[in-house]
């Protein structure tokens, strides 16, 4: 009982009134984005929606971070667009749901996938996105997310194509879109009683539909299709259960898999930063697994964690799981029962609060920046911003940023180690190491070294300098060889027992000093 209090936050303090409206406004919120990403993979807007709901309501139960949302998303429905066009290679005649059903098996892969990088706790590397990764990511998604309502601006013409709206319909959608960003900035400064989103919405629809005026709603989105429909009865995907099958639909589960982790742990640490305090990485993992392979059994296209719709959530107040659970539920009302009222509302009001959002999101500290940061960093910071804006493949753009700033690292680290020489009294050499030795440092690190002119007795000293991989043990080996043939004795003094044990040359001409060493160990196979 304990258990099931904790997981509705009934235990902790909640505003109870601000995570139901903000509920409600990410439910609203949510309707027009699930459909277009369907759309986006040529699905039924009922699969958008009823993945929105699934995974909203798994990942608000079971997720690392209250006050997160998840739900159908363009980044993993893009994905589907690859295996799509596979499918209809492979078989011409290829029905549309037979597409689905595939598409439902992908993700059900891919929640197993993410479970069990939950379980073996690889959530705990996203602590090696750099922060200006950090802040290419949140600003190409701003920017993203700000393109992606023009199409609201646009209509489609006979031949399928868009095109802009006229000019009287563009500046009377232009305006409400206004009105909306203007409640919202504003509301706060009188009240925060009611989430101002919501109001702006309610506020523009009854002005617009009040008044008759027309302009474009969320029923002119869907290509003629409906958002109503019933509770979704779980089923298993209808597909051949056959290697073939698996080794198609594996690659893009893998994708799937991958994009949705990324996008859902940067989008915790986000919040974590914004709200000030710490989620739960490897249990996020878990949740989203677990709401992926729902998904996939209820008829959704599967989905990840929701930056947009997690920043109205957050900006409206709500700071526990209540208000994920009231955006599902609430969606899913939508869905059965409230498809003929949600349909109508004015696509402005919901374009006003995503461009909030947008603006939002964008991390303006980040232009401050400038001149002030490392130019590398400043690099890494535009390259994953137009990654993400020309691409839309987040996982992609953080993976180039980490490989860039990874690559920098080794490089400073690379031409930081040195060497202190000097001879005793006793007329052995000493080289004292500073620096880290590994793959990057090791040309560097031989060169230090005079062999043929060095006396006979060598003493090298690491207890300034680490040993970090197995090129670094490499190099060890082939210089102690190097000294050996020259009929030399070398010392080496503070290496960790790990070091120690993979030096091959480690006979009677070497003497490798074990007291006072390091407790560190070298990445290896063997650990």
């Amino acid at each position: 009982m304990k258990h099931i209090l904790n997981l509705f936050d009934l235990k902790q303090k909640v505003n109870y009134k601000n995570e139901i409206l903000s509920g409600l406004t990410v439910a609203l919120a949510l309707v027009p984005e699930a459909i277009a990403f369907a759309l986006i993979a040529d699905l039924s807007p009922l699969t958008g929606l009823y993945a929105a709901f699934s995974i909203g309501l798994v990942t608000s139960i079971l997720g690392g971070r209250p006050g997160m949302i998840s739900g159908a998303t363009g980044a993993i429905a893009v994905v589907y667009v690859g295996m799509i066009a596979l499918l209809k290679a492979n078989d011409p005649n290829i029905s549309v749901d037979q597409i689905t059903q595939y598409i439902f098996a992908t993700v059900i892969l891919a929640g197993i996938l993410q479970i069990t990088a939950g379980l073996l706790k690889l959530g705990k590397f996203i602590r090696l996105v750099p922060h200006s990764v950090m802040f290419g990511f949140v600003n190409g998604l701003a920017i993203v997310i700000f393109m992606a309502q023009m199409t609201s601006f646009q209509i489609k013409d006979v031949n399928g194509n868009y095109q802009w709206m006229a000019t009287n319909d563009l500046l009377t959608m232009l305006g409400f879109v206004a009105l909306t960003m203007f409640i919202i900035w504003g509301l706060p400064k009188i009240t925060k009683a009611i989430p101002s989103s919501l109001v702006a919405i309610i506020v523009v629809s009854g002005i617009i539909i009040g008044f008759g005026i027309d302009t474009k709603t969320v029923v002119d989105t869907m290509d003629g299709e409906s958002m109503a429909g019933g509770f979704p009865i779980p089923g298993i995907p209808n597909i051949p259960f056959t290697w073939d099958t698996f080794t198609t639909i594996f690659p893009y589960a893998l994708i799937v898999a991958g994009v949705g982790l990324i996008e859902s742990l940067l989008t915790l640490n986000l919040i974590d930063e914004i709200t000030q305090t710490r989620g739960k990485g490897n249990k996020e993992c878990v949740a989203q697994g677990t709401a992926n392979i729902f998904s996939g059994f209820f008829l959704g296209m599967g989905g990840c964690a929701m930056i947009g719709q997690s920043l109205i959530n957050i900006s409206s107040g709500a700071r526990a799981r209540l208000s994920g659970i009231v955006a599902a539920i609430g969606l899913l009302v939508f869905i059965m029962f409230g498809a003929p009222i949600i349909e109508q509302l004015p696509m402005a009001a919901l374009v006003g609060v995503m461009f909030m959002v947008s603006i939002g999101t964008f991390e303006w500290a980040s232009l401050k920046v400038f001149g002030k940061m490392p130019i590398t960093d400043v690099i890494v910071m535009i390259v994953v911003t137009l990654v993400t804006v020309f691409l839309h493949n987040l996982a992609l753009a953080v993976l180039v940023g980490v490989i860039i700033s990874a690559l920098k690292f080794a490089w400073e680290n690379a031409i930081r180690i040195r060497a202190r020489k000097y001879i005793d009294e006793n007329g052995s050499k000493h080289y004292e190491i500073f620096g880290p030795l590994f793959f990057g440092s090791v040309s560097v690190f031989n060169d230090k070294f005079d062999v043929q002119n060095d006396p006979d007795d060598v003493i090298i000293d690491f207890s300034e300098s680490k040993v970090l991989d197995m090129s670094a043990i490499e190099a060890l080996n082939q210089l102690t060889s190097r000294y050996q043939k020259a009929g030399k004795t070398i010392h080496l003094r503070h290496l960790s027992p790990d070091c120690q044990e993979l030096l091959s040359n480690a006979d009677k001409l070497i003497e490798v000093n074990v007291q006072e060493d390091p407790t560190y160990k070298v990445v290896s196979d063997s650990i």
